[in-house]
């Protein structure tokens, strides 16, 4: 089931993402970046996960523009075929303008400490490496992004805490790729790299394929320890 709140595109129009207030609010809050299926059931289950730590936790809908509230699996070629076809045609720099609309909104919410991170999941990892470099937010995680390598000379731009999480065995980023991402946030002060030995794209979503809980803890407990550093109080 969706929460959804309305938010103001920064281009005109607006967008809906789906919110979850905190039981014991610890102040801050966290943007969910979707994958390419839309904000479906794996994503409301982060959403809520975050949410059960203390923090707003908010997932925008950036498919509004091809296609309002998207919400499809991995469980089918049908499936697989549409997901490809919405991120051929997902624009990244609106996708961004609209990711910093949802951060200015989340700031906004009453009992919001005015500090925001991201989290975001394959193309939602690529994404949540853009706002590292492109906005003020005061965190970044990302789990297995997907074409990073392509915008590392935007590193030099990090202000704020940024990590990845890579899978080794990701069938999505080639072994080449990995390596360009490694040598080139090694020298950035504010990134931090892990890598997953043996783990596939997708090791993280609760229900999929290639889903092993023993890295996905580990992964999820290193991104706990980011967020509990810069978005409490």
């Amino acid at each position: 089931m969706h929460n959804w709140v309305s938010i103001k595109a920064a281009d005109g129009g607006s967008f809906d993402a789906h919110l979850v207030q905190p039981a014991k609010p610890n102040g801050g809050a966290v943007v969910c970046i979707q994958e390419i299926f839309g904000v479906n059931h794996a994503m409301r289950d982060i959403a809520q996960y975050w949410a059960d730590q203390g923090y707003v936790a908010i997932a925008p809908d950036l498919f509004w523009r091809q296609e309002p509230h998207v919400d499809i699996t991995d469980g089918s070629d049908e499936e697989w075929k549409r997901a490809f076809q919405l991120y051929q045609g997902f624009d990244v720099e609106k996708g961004i303008a609209d990711l910093k609309a949802t951060v200015a909104y989340a700031r906004s919410l009453a009992g919001s400490n005015g500090k925001v991170g991201t989290v975001g999941f394959c193309l939602g990892g690529k994404l949540a490496y853009l706002m590292a470099c492109r906005s003020d937010t005061n965190c970044n995680v990302g789990y297995y992004g997907v074409g990073i390598e392509a915008d590392l000379a935007e590193a030099s731009q990090i202000q704020a805490p940024l990590t990845l999480h890579i899978a080794e065995e990701d069938g999505f980023v080639s072994k080449d790729a990995q390596k360009q991402v490694r040598d080139g946030l090694a020298s950035n002060s504010h990134a931090t790299v892990f890598s997953y030995p043996g783990m596939d794209h997708a090791f993280a979503r609760i229900g999929g394929k290639p889903y092993n809980k023993e890295n996905a803890d580990l992964a999820n407990g290193r991104t706990a320890a980011v967020f509990a550093k810069t978005l409490k109080g």
